[in-house]
């Protein structure tokens, strides 16, 4: 300020100077006066122009293209380039800051839509498009409900009642793979809202399987006890004659043997489900293992069929010089497993071939073919289900859980192999544990 009333006053000095000597001296003082005037005019019109330079300045808003270094013009530029720089420094970390917390909410595993307090979209991760199909430069600013169409979710938002999650199918829901999705809306800001979604259709799945589960095993174990009580009550009030003792206590052995198999199933269920992943410092010989489903095989067809006309015909390939890591009695169990289902539903005279190779990758490969009935291809996905038959009388009378196939799955998931089936009906079935080379070494 001071500068400035200076400058102002050195102007008018130094017109009244000029002023002073272009007249002759008689006129001196009136010279003099014109040019105070005319110095003071030249001041205001530089005043006035840098003025004008400052305000275009604050117009166009660049603060790297002005400079009025002197001066009341040029400090008060140099205050708002000031002020203006750390206004675009905190707008830049707001910025980043936003960018962070939305690339938060973009990593997060669950859909996240923001929508403002009409219901409309303002914002959605990843995972909320895959939820409910939404397209970013499609469907922003549109109604969540309209967009989602879902008359639960049209009820629940006009409810405004948020304490409680909404269940409801998602967009890539069908019969066949159904996907099920929990909603739930939170208020924040003014009317706004936070819609989560979160994919639940394999906790839906477990729980469903969960209830089956106790309904299978409920059933299997009450069909037995039921069979034995009755015995027992007959047995106690009625006079029977040896023979017929000889057959009901049969029978109950029988159930009592059902019901030992079920819970010896459930049992090994258990603890592969608990127990750590084998090891592979664990080695197996492939002839040792394939010598001893042929003993096994052979006893349980003479069971089966004792007469020699109705004998099962049961072909075991010599297994290649090899081994195979992991537990030896859960790969013996699976084998075995495939085995006497192949034996258990092939009718007498059938053929039952069990082969076991190394592939050329130095996988190896164990098969079991039979020539039984064989399985429509509606049911082939689904036996490895706990209790899953395909035919539940048949099952019950060859003695079967309903829980061999899922005991196979088990072993093979925790040896990092896989289980194929491949059955025409009519025309048998192959079933095939294929172990990857990692777990087989060849001994020449």
């Amino acid at each position: 300020m001071v500068w400035r009333i200076v400058s102002f006053l050195l102007c008018q000095l130094a017109g009244g100077l000029i002023g002073g000597f272009v007249v002759s001296q008689a006129a001196w003082l009136t010279g003099a006066l014109a040019g105070v005037i005319v110095g003071g005019l030249c001041w205001f019109l530089i005043d006035l122009s840098r003025g004008v330079q400052f305000l275009e300045w604050l117009r166009m808003g660049d603060a790297s293209t002005l400079a009025l270094k002197t001066g009341l013009w040029g400090e008060v530029s140099d205050r708002v380039r000031r002020l203006m720089r750390a206004r675009e420094k905190m707008t830049l970390e707001s910025e980043n800051r936003l960018q962070d917390f939305l690339a938060a909410l973009q990593a997060s595993p669950n859909g996240v839509v923001l929508l403002d307090s009409q219901g409309r979209i303002e914002w959605f991760n990843q995972i909320a498009a895959s939820h409910f199909g939404l397209d970013a430069q499609r469907d922003l600013l549109q109604h969540f409900g309209n967009l989602v169409r879902d008359p639960g979710f049209v009820n629940y938002f006009a409810s405004h009642d948020f304490l409680s999650e909404l269940l409801m199918s998602g967009r890539q829901s069908t019969p066949s793979h159904p996907v099920k999705l929990s909603v739930h809306l939170h208020p924040y800001g003014q009317g706004r809202l936070l819609l989560l979604s979160r994919d639940v259709t394999a906790l839906e799945q477990a729980e469903a399987m969960r209830r089956d589960f106790v309904a299978n095993v409920s059933h299997e174990i009450r069909t037995p006890l039921t069979v034995l009580a009755g015995f027992v009550e007959t047995l106690q009030t009625l006079p029977l004659a040896d023979q017929q003792r000889e057959r009901y206590l049969a029978l109950m052995s029988q159930q009592a043997d059902r019901m030992q198999t079920l819970v010896s199933d459930l049992l090994t269920l258990s603890r592969l489900e608990g127990s750590p992943l084998p090891g592979v410092l664990e080695w197996t010989s492939m002839p040792t293992l394939m010598r001893q489903l042929e003993r096994d095989g052979h006893a349980l067809a003479s069971v089966l069929n004792p007469a020699t006309e109705l004998a099962h015909q049961l072909v075991f390939d010599a297994a290649p010089n090899a081994e195979i890591s992991g537990a030896a009695n859960e790969l013996f169990s699976a084998m075995s497993n495939l085995m006497s289902n192949a034996i258990r539903y092939t009718p007498p005279g059938g053929k039952i071939h069990v082969r076991a190779r190394i592939l050329p990758d130095g996988s190896a490969e164990l098969s079991v073919l039979d020539t039984g009935p064989g399985i429509a291809a509606e049911h082939i996905p689904r036996l490895t289900e706990r209790f899953y038959r395909v035919d539940r009388s048949r099952s019950r009378d060859t003695g079967g859980t309903g829980l061999g196939l899922a005991i196979v799955k088990h072993v093979l998931q925790r040896h990092g192999a896989e289980l194929s089936i491949e059955s025409t009906l009519g025309k048998g079935s192959v079933f095939t544990i294929t172990l990857p080379a990692s777990r087989v070494r060849q001994l020449g």
